[in-house]
C-alpha cells in the first residue's frame, strides 16, 4: 500500500528505512522521499515510526 502518493513510496519501504535507523519524519524523507511533497502522509509516517520503535521498558527505582 502506498503511504506517500507524491513520491510513490510504499509502507514496506518506509518500515524498512525506519528499521534501518530513520526515527523522524525528516529522516524518513531524506532516505526515501516520503513526506517531502504535499505532507499529507506525515501523520501516517509518524504512526509507522511509533509502530516500529521498540517499546521502552519501564525502570522502577
Amino acid at each position: 500500500m502506498y503511504v506517500c502518493i507524491c513520491h510513490r513510496v510504499r509502507e514496506c519501504e518506509i518500515r524498512r528505512v525506519i528499521q534501518s535507523g530513520a526515527h523522524t519524519e525528516d529522516a524518513v524523507g531524506d532516505e526515501c522521499g516520503a513526506g517531502t511533497g504535499c505532507g499529507t502522509c506525515l501523520d501516517r509516517i509518524a504512526d509507522l515510526i511509533d509502530a516500529e520503535s521498540p517499546t521502552p521498558v519501564p525502570v522502577f527505582h
